[in-house]
Formats: C-alpha cells, structure tokens, sequence
C-alpha cells in the first residue's frame, strides 16, 4: 500500500490495472510486478496478485490519500491529491455547464453520497435497459469532469457496487484549497509540467 501511494504522488496519476499489449499509461501494476503480464482470470487458476490488487484499489479510495476515478475511458485510475486541486479547477467550467442527467445525477449525490449504481439510477429514474445510453453517457460526462469519484463499495447485490460520492462533498477542503490557490491559468501550467503522459495530455485536451 505504501509503495502504490508514494507511486501515485510521484507520477501524479496511475491506472490501476494495465491496457493489454500498452506500456502507457502506466498502471499500479507495471510498478508492483514489472515483469509479469496481467492474466484478468478469476477461477481457482487464476493470479492471486489481481484479486490482491483489486482489494488494495478498494482500501486507497476508502483512504482517501489519494483520488479514485474512472476518468481515462471508464478505467479505474488513481490521482494525488495535487494533481486532483488541478484538475478540479481545469475542469470547473465545463461543470457549471452539466445538464440533464449528469445535472441530475449530481444533484443526487450532492444531498446524499455515497451511492450505489443501482441507488442513482433509481433516484435519478434511469433504471432498465431503455434509460443504460443516458445513464452511461451521464456517468461519463461525470466522472470525465471530475464532478464524482470513487470512495469504496456498497453492498449491492451478488457483487459489490463501486460508492460513488460527488467530490466536493467528500473532498470539500481540497476543492476549497484549490479553487482559493489557482485559476484555470496557473492550473494549465502546472499540469503542462507535471503530467507529461501523451495519453494523459490527449484525454485531457485543454
């Protein structure tokens, strides 16, 4: 746990898993096992290392020591808490703009985090196979602004549901902190310095 943490505040952001056949971005586990391939196996032949380490990725987002998100393409990936006050406030515009569903949504979590997946869909009206496009789309949008993190699991059935919690409720006085540090300037620049990751830099597209 200590080694992904210090990991994290190096690099600033890590995947938690890797991308098949892809060196970047990089993930927890290229640091941890560098020369292993990641086998996404569950039975009895399977590497207990996953099981560990997706164990581990539910202990970092209950800790809140760093940020966990889906942000990069619905990937579970982990930030400081330095790159997130960055991020927070880059992205602060295009928040004020949420409508419709993601509005919705986030309203939701604002009066009461964290919920389920199920616990959002019911109270935002979006269960059922007809409603899956606009909640996916909604949840993008939400996660892809930071308006939402990750802070665990809920029982929720035959598997557990990632705790989804809006950010400032959980991280109030960091979003305070960095809305009172930085404009979207001096945001900008320093995560142009810090996070010179291609994939990083594409996704986030300033």
């Amino acid at each position: 746990m200590k080694k992904t943490l210090r990991a994290v505040n190096e690099h600033h952001w890590l995947l938690v898993f890797p991308i098949p056949l892809k060196k970047e971005p990089l993930s927890v586990w290229q640091l941890l096992y560098p020369r292993s391939v990641m086998r996404w196996e569950w039975d009895e032949s399977g590497d207990g290392r996953v099981v560990q380490l997706w164990h581990m990725r539910r202990q970092l987002a209950e800790g809140r020591q760093v940020v966990y998100s889906k942000w990069f393409r619905g990937r579970a990936t982990l930030f400081s808490l330095e790159a997130f006050k960055k991020l927070w406030v880059h992205f602060a515009p295009e928040r004020a703009r949420l409508v419709g569903e993601a509005r919705e949504i986030l309203d939701l979590l604002e009066l009461e985090s964290p919920l389920s997946t199920k616990q959002i869909r019911r109270g935002t009206d979006l269960t059922g196979k007809l409603n899956e496009k606009r909640y996916v789309a909604a949840m993008k949008e939400l996660w892809r602004t930071f308006a939402i993190v990750g802070v665990g699991e809920i029982d929720d059935g035959a598997f557990p549901s990632l705790a989804h919690a809006a950010s400032h409720v959980v991280f109030e006085d960091l979003c305070r902190q960095a809305e009172r540090e930085d404009d979207l300037a001096s945001a900008n620049l320093w995560l142009q310095k810090n996070i010179l990751s291609t994939p990083f830099q594409r996704q986030l597209k300033y």
